[in-house]
């Protein structure tokens, strides 16, 4: 597995070894890449359930401002560090070891914003429906921020709610990407001008 493209292209990255790991595939990511390519620039990037950090590695490579990490397992969090390592990157980033949901929590009490989500469980994870549904409910993406969801195709991806709406699905062999966008507010005391909100 390697970088695509950017500052660290052709850096091979580590991954964990076993059944239950599924690092996302090189042809993946640069399908996510390429539609994310307007965004990348300056973005403040989350890698949920990052394995080996493939995928927020690659955002910091394609000028993300800086990426969190967010990874449950011990091991894959030291393969995270040792790729970051690797590629040479030593700022604008974070490793988050611990459960998915108190990550989720921890972002809440810092104010941790991000601009672009990416959210990779095991396919037979239960955290999608919650995880999709608290980052919903929570301020942890800015408006017209964008959540990506990696999951099998067979799988029915979660609805979302009225402000983080799914608006576009991309197949790749076996795994779908499910894309949901967050509508900005509009405060209540705006008036509308020529269609435009005006406060």
């Amino acid at each position: 597995m390697r970088i695509i493209t950017g500052q660290y292209r052709g850096r091979r990255l580590k991954t964990l070894e076993g059944l239950a790991v599924r690092p996302t595939s090189d042809r993946l990511r640069e399908t996510i890449f390429n539609i994310l390519a307007p965004r990348i620039a300056g973005a403040r990037f989350a890698d949920l359930c990052a394995g080996s950090g493939a995928v927020g590695i690659e955002a910091l490579s394609r000028g993300a401002a800086e990426v969190v990490f967010a990874e449950q397992s011990p091991k894959a969090a030291a393969i995270i560090r040792e790729n970051l390592a690797h590629c040479g990157i030593e700022s604008g980033y974070r490793v988050i070891n611990r459960p998915l949901a108190m990550a989720l929590r921890y972002f809440v009490s810092e104010q941790i914003l991000f601009d672009i989500i990416y959210f990779d469980p095991p396919y037979d994870s239960l955290l999608y429906a919650p995880v999709v549904r608290e980052i919903g409910a929570s301020r942890l993406l800015a408006d017209d921020g964008l959540l990506i969801v990696e999951h099998h195709r067979t799988i029915l991806p979660p609805p979302g709610d009225e402000r983080l709406r799914p608006y576009r699905e991309i197949t790749q062999g076996e795994t779908r990407l499910t894309f949901y966008q967050m509508e900005a507010v509009i405060p209540s005391d705006s008036v509308f001008v020529d269609g435009k909100a005006n406060s």
